[in-house]
């Protein structure tokens, strides 16, 4: 039966390419993919499979319902988009201004649209269900994960699976973990506030620039310093933002940054050292200040057996060149809400495109298209092994 689904799969690849490119063109910020949604459920309509709509806000899952027993495998894909000004000179280029699909998440929508399609045609032989997952705002915290869970979407699902098509990783290869695999995502924000003044009389000012760069210095050594070698921690500043003219001092600075774990204790370390150097450096600097960390997502921790029948399926891929249990990324997935409550493996489809890398989250992402079959035929063969 595995052979008959891979051979639909590449029969699908052409519609395959036309709906991501579909998508590409027409994409949706986190909590507002309303049309992208109704996109996806006019599929399940056509395929005669029963859907439910709006679960925990824009969220889409569909249920195929097999004529033997067995277990009900969920299978995930997002679907949002980032603010981001599609910049590649394409066909299929975004229309919409400064919204770009420049994580590959409308290849994930493409990608379990096929995989539903060809389960269809089969479902009189399939042993137990499968459910497909169409999930919202995976780019933005809160999530989509959550809510939908929430609604009780797990319930009934004894094992679920979810794939990114990954462009730092090359075309061919197929990558999971036993156990960590994604980070957890915070974010802080610090707002100094000083008092403003002009700049050649700097002496009558409290200035929060100086107060800022001397505080992301220090911050930059939590990690360096304070933290064990043989523990895993990422601090980023990425924003920092004061004033407007030359030869002014603003009265405010702000920065913020990310803080990547997999520790708990980690986690709640470096968030209360960022309080403390804060507060030194602003007490140094005789300045106020606020600070905020906001928890993002939970750390995506793989089960170790199901990881293993990913490997294990996608060496059944012809395309796959390499499969690999690798070491944890530091970038971050709501997914990791579902194995909080489901046992279940996320991995990473190798997508990159031969003329070169080009990140995630940048104005010239793209990915390569063939990477789609793969995935999808890996989370076709791993269903098959649940069964």
């Amino acid at each position: 039966m595995r052979d008959i689904l891979f051979a639909e799969l590449d029969a699908l690849f052409d519609e395959m390419v036309k709906t991501r490119r579909f998508l590409h063109q027409y994409p949706e910020l986190s909590f507002h993919e309303t049309k992208t949604s109704a996109f996806i459920q006019e599929q399940y309509q056509l395929l005669d499979i029963p859907y439910r709509a709006n679960v925990g806000g824009n969220g889409v899952i569909a249920t195929l319902a097999g004529k033997k027993p067995g277990k009900t495998v969920a299978l995930r894909a997002d679907f949002d988009a980032l603010p981001i000004q599609d910049e590649k000179e394409v066909a299929y280029k975004s229309k919409h201004a400064n919204v770009m699909h420049a994580c590959g998440h409308d290849g994930h929508t493409a990608t379990l649209l096929a995989v539903a399609k060809v389960l269809k045609q089969h479902q009189h032989e399939l042993q137990g269900n499968v459910v497909f997952i169409h999930q919202h705002a995976e780019e933005l915290a809160p999530g989509g994960a959550k809510p939908m869970i929430e609604s009780g979407l797990l319930d009934n699902v004894d094992v679920v699976y979810g794939t990114h098509l990954w462009t730092s990783t090359p075309y061919g290869v197929v990558e999971s973990a036993r156990g960590n695999f994604m980070a957890a995502a915070d974010r802080f924000i610090i707002d100094i506030k000083g008092t403003g003044g002009h700049g050649a009389i700097p002496h009558q000012t409290k200035d929060p620039i100086v107060a800022a760069s001397d505080l992301v210095t220090q911050l930059q050594q939590i990690v360096s310093r304070r933290i064990d070698p043989l523990e895993t921690a990422v601090l980023s500043i990425g924003k920092f933002h004061a004033g407007n003219a030359y030869n002014v001092i603003p009265s405010t600075a702000t920065i913020e940054g990310t803080v990547r774990t997999f520790n708990p204790d980690i986690q709640q370390f470096i968030r209360e050292e960022i309080g403390k150097i804060t507060q030194g450096v602003c007490t140094a600097h005789e300045i106020a200040y606020d600070y905020d960390y906001l928890y993002g997502y939970p750390p995506v921790v793989n089960h170790a057996a199901n990881a293993e029948k990913v490997i294990a399926a996608a060496q059944h891929v012809k395309s796959v060149e390499k499969v690999e249990m690798v070491s944890p990324s530091m970038t971050g997935e709501d997914f990791s809400y579902y194995l909080q409550h489901k046992p279940g493996a996320f991995f990473f489809t190798g997508a990159q495109i031969n003329n070169g890398f080009v990140p995630h989250h940048h104005p010239m992402f793209d990915f390569d298209e063939r990477a789609m079959l793969i995935a999808a035929k890996t989370l076709v063969a791993v269903t098959l092994e649940e069964q």
